[in-house]
């Protein structure tokens, strides 16, 4: 089982940095803590012949520092943005490194960009959409060797019910992409 085994206070950070914002608003002066953080991409992954999402499934510490006996999390395939490349081509490389699949830049639909954690950090994340099917699959995926990633193919049929079903822990960022398709790609079909 997966758990905490300490908590100490970061020193020297990789990828983030706290930082105390003074402001003023409203004519009165304020004090606010954040975390200077990147970027990231999004992608959701749609499988023709499978008829499914392409979903990665992996521990998040601070999930699982919070609830303190699940940090397994269902989540888009993603990324940072810490390179200057394309957020396509960032997008490109993380559904290869995480889900096994490569996808053409060209394939890659930018839906929308939008912030997260608005209350620490202010992020921005650009969501994609792409297809895939077997002929593009070129390995099993699974992300980086500490990141223990699992691929994970949702039917589009079971996705509905998995959204409202708090069993699984999931982003918003992964409902938004499937209020997304349901009410645009799946009305096509």
């Amino acid at each position: 089982m997966d758990k905490i085994d300490s908590i100490t206070e970061l020193k020297n950070p990789k990828f983030i940095k706290p930082i105390q914002i003074n402001y003023t608003q409203a004519g009165k002066s304020k004090v606010w803590e954040a975390v200077i953080a990147h970027d990231s991409v999004s992608i959701l992954l749609y499988h023709t012949q499978r008829k499914a999402f392409v979903l990665v499934k992996q521990l998040r510490i601070p999930v699982l520092n919070a609830n303190k006996t699940n940090g397994m999390m269902y989540e888009l395939c993603a990324g940072i943005v810490d390179k200057k490349v394309s957020l396509a081509q960032i997008a490109k490389e993380e559904v290869l490194e995480e889900c096994g699949y490569d996808i053409d830049v060209k394939n890659l639909q930018k839906i929308s960009t939008f912030y997260t954690s608005v209350g620490i950090s202010g992020t921005q994340q650009t969501f994609y959409y792409a297809q895939c099917d077997d002929s593009n699959k070129v390995s099993d995926g699974g992300g980086l060797i500490e990141e223990e990633i699992e691929v994970i193919y949702l039917p589009v049929v079971d996705a509905k019910s998995f959204m409202f079903d708090e069993s699984y822990q999931k982003t918003s960022g992964l409902l938004m992409s499937f209020y997304w398709f349901f009410d645009t790609i799946n009305q096509t079909r």
